[in-house]
């Protein structure tokens, strides 16, 4: 009998700020199999932090740091020009950040996924990307670095001695060459829920991606991630965190 293939699903959380919630974390712990946490730069705060860390933990999800751009008014979705050896310091600084506080929640760290314009700007840019992965080593080379797949942040990451998994998404749009559509577009996101599920199918069946993300801003996210989850396991897959000892080879590798 052949064994059922194995997808993480992903979100990213914690991305409130004092008393301004953001997104529907609650709800999205209860259907994921990992999630991304802000760090503090482009979103969060250490209350918002420690508690969306502690219920990660309590929920047995395989728990990443999730570094933007030092941008709280831009959400971290506004390019910065930002030197090698800046772009090192910060994501070192956010994911040392929440490796030692999960630590003294009782959890560990296991990958790590950058956040909107330094995610995009990595996927495409070697100067953005080595540091970041660098960054990560420094703080172990057993987590994974997650990226877009065939990008140049998961090449970074296997230069560096990282193990990667390759991401897609299932409520964002795509332009033809696979990168995503930018927000400032209209449709770059997918917010009917059988939509992102069959993009979330699609994205699967092509053997390319190990994790699937669903954004926690994302209108209705709660009811696409639910979505996505069923129609991924009505399809044979199982539903488990990227392995988080052995190297995860992303496309074309």
């Amino acid at each position: 009998m052949t064994e059922r293939r194995t997808i993480d699903l992903n979100a990213d959380v914690g991305e409130g700020f004092g008393s301004w919630p953001m997104g529907h974390d609650e709800a999205l712990l209860a259907v994921v199999t990992s999630v991304n946490v802000a760090c503090g730069a482009h979103a969060g705060d250490p209350v918002v932090l420690q508690r969306t860390l502690d219920a990660a933990v309590r929920a047995g999800l395989a728990v990443g740091a999730h570094p933007g751009y030092p941008d709280l008014q831009g959400f971290g979705r506004r390019a910065m020009a930002l030197s090698a050896e800046e772009i090192e310091a910060t994501v070192l600084y956010q994911v040392a950040t929440v490796d030692g506080v999960l630590r003294a929640l009782g959890g560990s760290l296991r990958h790590v996924k950058a956040h909107g314009a330094l995610y995009n700007q990595a996927a495409t840019d070697p100067a953005i990307a080595r540091p970041i992965a660098a960054a990560v080593r420094r703080i172990s080379p057993r987590l994974i670095l997650v990226g877009l797949p065939d990008s140049a942040l998961l090449a970074a990451g296997r230069e560096a001695g990282l193990p990667t998994a390759a991401e897609g998404f299932a409520d964002r749009a795509y332009e033809p060459d696979g990168s995503l559509r930018s927000r400032r577009l209209p449709g770059a996101l997918l917010t009917d829920p059988g939509a992102a599920a069959e993009q979330a199918l699609r994205l699967a069946a092509t053997g390319t991606v190990q994790t699937i993300c669903v954004h926690s801003d994302t209108p209705e996210a709660p009811t696409i991630a639910a979505a996505v989850r069923t129609a991924l396991e009505g399809a044979g897959y199982r539903l488990a965190p990227v392995d988080p000892v052995a190297p995860v080879a992303s496309a074309g590798a």
